[in-house]
């Protein structure tokens, strides 16, 4: 095993661990430990609501969650050498949960959850038509989750981080804030908001303290959204044996990571759509010197994808397009396609006995393919989703003799404002 070098005890709380580390992005966050090129280690990272969500059959965790202190991540890692313009290659060697042997009842030790957030509280891809906020625990057993809230389907995990990505520069971080909030100006009032500002109210910042902790709190941006750096990506492909390459901003990289997943759907639709867990990361890491001119990599990064991802071959797919529920044609509106994809695929699984929240759930979790099959035939844009047929233990496919009744056993537990 790799030298542990971030190491959490889950009986603790995210600040009172031996090595804290932090919820926002600003290049003043202190690095926790640092590193260098050709280096393997392993670090260990909360779930990214830090303990807040239960293992019960209640949604009013979900409700209430604590979003302003959110993501909880592991780092910042400081790799010697690295200066703005390189690229730094990140290996993922190994991902999981949290071993079970370990204590504390957290997120990722044998089980984990799915979560459909209140449109007064994040909201999500179909907020409109899901505005309460509804759960789904699901639990481990070697590489696969099942849940007592969304019957009959196993999934194999497709273990992931959610969120990587390197310090922003000053200059990067202003760029951020300033596109953001004329954004947030353009509807100031809306819910969910359209982007999320600087917030002090419960930002962890690594060891600083006092003044300059104020001040990098008031200037420091928040994790949801990917950014230049990658942040908040998503990509449920970044498996074990990924290799990430990553703009490098500000000396040292100041590498962070966390938000781990056990399986997701892409888009994450839910919000809160994947397997949230904790667990550890072992991590290679190395430079390429001034490779972001070299490349082109002038933001965002590349990545190679592992191949370990679970093999399914045989699929049943959705098909939508840019127009609105209301009949209004959109012009190659590809976000209103994919959420019209989702909304056919979960009218249909509801034929077999799911709810609409069952159904909402299961894809963003599940390791669906979203994929935009048509962008250039005027006025619609084409998306379709991917389901494998595996992953239920009923017949899902149309035939003559009519779906297949299931029991949907307890439901996925709400609660609504």
């Amino acid at each position: 095993m790799p030298e542990l070098l971030y190491p959490l005890d889950s009986s603790k709380k995210f600040t009172d661990q031996q090595i804290v580390g932090h919820n926002r992005w600003h290049p003043d966050i202190p690095a926790a430990v640092t590193v260098k090129p050709g280096d393997t280690f392993r670090a260990h990272c909360r779930e990214w609501f830090d303990g807040a969500i239960h293992n019960d059959d209640s949604a009013e965790d979900i409700l209430n969650a604590p979003l302003d202190g959110v993501h909880v991540l592991s780092g910042p890692f400081a790799i010697e050498g690295a200066e703005p313009g390189d690229l730094l290659i990140v290996d993922i060697l190994d991902v999981g949960p949290i071993p079970q042997e370990d204590s504390g009842p957290l997120a990722g030790q044998g089980w984990g959850y799915t979560g459909i957030f209140a449109k007064q509280n994040g909201g999500g891809f179909l907020t409109d038509q899901f505005p309460d906020a509804y759960k789904a625990i699901w639990d481990f057993s070697g590489q696969s989750a099942t849940s007592r809230h969304v019957p009959h389907v196993k999934y194999t995990g497709i273990v992931h981080p959610g969120l990587m990505g390197t310090a922003p520069s000053p200059e990067l971080l202003g760029k951020w804030n300033a596109r953001e909030a004329a954004l947030i100006a353009t509807d100031p009032q809306r819910v969910p908001p359209l982007a999320l500002p600087p917030q002090p109210k419960d930002a962890i910042l690594g060891t600083l303290t006092g003044a300059e902790f104020d001040r990098v709190a008031s200037e420091a941006a928040r994790t949801a959204p990917p950014r230049e750096n990658g942040g908040n990506q998503d990509i449920k492909n970044l498996t074990k044996g990924t290799r990430v390459f990553y703009p490098v901003f500000v000396p040292g990289a100041k590498l962070s990571f966390g938000d781990l997943h056990f399986s997701q759907g892409d888009g994450e639709i839910t919000f809160c759509g994947a397997i949230e867990m904790g667990g550890f990361m072992d991590l290679h890491v190395d430079l390429i010197k001034g490779g972001m001119d070299t490349y082109g990599v002038t933001e965002n990064a590349i990545f190679m994808p592992g191949n370990t991802d679970p093999q399914y071959s045989e699929w049943i797919a959705f098909s939508g397009t840019s127009v609105t529920l209301d009949g209004e044609q959109r012009y190659l509106d590809s976000d209103l396609s994919y959420q019209r994809a989702c909304l056919h695929a979960i009218d249909y699984l509801t034929k077999f006995g799911y709810s609409p929240e069952q159904a909402y759930l299961l894809l963003g979790s599940a390791p669906i393919e979203g994929r935009l099959s048509g962008v250039v035939d005027i006025p619609n844009s084409c998306a379709t989703v991917y389901i494998p047929t595996a992953i239920f233990d009923f017949p899902v496919a149309p035939s003559k003799d009519g779906p297949t009744t299931i029991d949907p056993g307890m439901g996925a537990p709400t609660a609504s404002f």
